[in-house]
């Protein structure tokens, strides 16, 4: 069989919600097909397993690499093990999808990038809708001059507090604004908790293993290829999830809008506007599916679909895919610039020398110890989070 109609045979370390979004893609493409699935839970093996059909399940994914010769390798657990896993298994010379982020700061993602370079892998960071089926619309119109040229871009994230946004929904927002708008080169940040501006004993445990975090209400100001600049908002708001918000992202050019959210995308063909008769003008834009794809597709979805197809042709061509490992390496070198400039009140060019992460770096120099541990859970390290403030524990710890 030629190399360009090579199968690709694919494992899953995590069986969790992602894990069957991942997997659910990669098994159902023409290209790819599920061997493994391996958790350290048994039950979450054997529901993922049943799900997609797959005999192969594990509860060690060495074992599971060693037993089934997979070519790409889905890391879909938390973020807080996203680095000892795609370090080991890139070590058995395998592809690897790490869902979002990558790693908790650039010292652990330049090593495993560094380590995909030694063994002549790919590293994807599992950013779908960079390459998905709203932003392929949008990418279509800005392309035939429906909007003029681009000049700002705002994105509004969906009400999480605002240091854990970034390191969660704040991946996908960065990805599509750099699609749209060309690499960052440089932010500057507020960063708010508690109705002031934030001190190094703000810097704290993240909800859900995603790192040192700062700031309840945080704005960023993103510059971008010349001429073009955005503006990134996480603001915690009251009442997450009742009813669901969006993150959402509009494109400004020189002569008409655009509006992006994770299913959905208009057109509005006004450069300027005030809002009196004009925004009920806003077009809905057809998305632009996968060949074949359309209703009753299940728990398929088509951006996760979209990232496997990029997948395999950016592996056919001998080429990076979209969310490379060295491009996901510039979407956290932003978010952890965002994080230093609101720490000093000073912009921060990329990219960055330094690659520790800088809440840490400013906690000791502080002389402040490690962020101590919080509660996992969202909703509880919100609790106890809200607590610390109103106790006005601001001071070292």
């Amino acid at each position: 069989m030629p190399d360009a109609l090579k199968p690709y045979r694919v494992a899953v370390i995590g069986c969790g919600p992602r894990g069957l979004a991942g997997g659910t893609a990669y098994q159902a493409h023409p290209r790819t097909t599920v061997v493994g699935v391996c958790d350290l839970s048994a039950e979450r093996v054997e529901t993922l397993g049943e799900t997609l059909g797959v005999s192969g399940r594990f509860s060690d994914h060495r074992t599971m690499i060693r037993e089934t010769h997979p070519d790409i390798v889905v890391i879909a657990t938390t973020a807080d093990f996203h680095y000892d896993l795609a370090m080991d298994v890139l070590t058995f010379g395998v592809n690897v999808d790490v869902e979002k982020p990558l790693c908790l700061d650039l010292e652990q993602a330049d090593a495993v990038v560094a380590r995909s370079l030694e063994h002549g892998v790919q590293v994807a960071g599992h950013h779908q809708y960079r390459s998905g089926a709203s932003m392929r619309a949008l990418v279509r119109l800005i392309e035939d001059g429906r909007i003029g040229q681009v000049h700002h871009i705002e994105a509004n994230c969906k009400g999480y507090y605002g240091g854990y946004g970034l390191m969660n929904i704040g991946c996908h927002l960065l990805n599509n604004i750099v699609k749209v708008g060309g690499r960052c080169r440089s932010v500057m940040a507020l960063a708010q908790t508690g109705g002031r501006l934030i001190t190094a004993a703000d810097a704290v445990s993240s909800p859900e293993g995603m790192g040192v975090i700062a700031g309840e209400f945080l704005t960023a100001t993103l510059q971008l290829d010349p001429g073009v600049t955005a503006t990134l908002i996480h603001h915690r708001l009251p009442n997450v999830g009742r009813p669901p918000l969006h993150s959402v992202v509009e494109v400004v050019g020189t002569e008409g809008h655009l509006m992006w959210k994770s299913d959905a995308a208009w057109f509005l063909p006004h450069g300027r506007f005030v809002p009196d008769g004009v925004y009920d003008q806003w077009e809905p834009v057809p998305l632009v599916f996968p060949s074949g794809f359309g209703p009753g597709q299940g728990s398929l979805a088509a951006d996760d679909y979209w990232f496997v197809d990029e997948y395999v042709n950016a592996l056919d061509e001998g080429r990076d895919h979209e969310c490379s490992g060295p491009e996901v390496v510039r979407i956290l070198e932003t978010m952890m610039g965002i994080f230093e400039s609101a720490a000093t009140g000073q912009r921060v060019d990329l990219p960055q020398t330094g690659r520790e992460h800088p809440l840490r770096r400013w906690r000791r120099e502080q002389g402040l110890g490690e962020a101590p541990p919080m509660p996992r859970s969202y909703r509880e390290w919100l609790a106890a989070e809200d607590l610390r403030v109103a106790d006005g524990a601001l001071q070292p710890v």
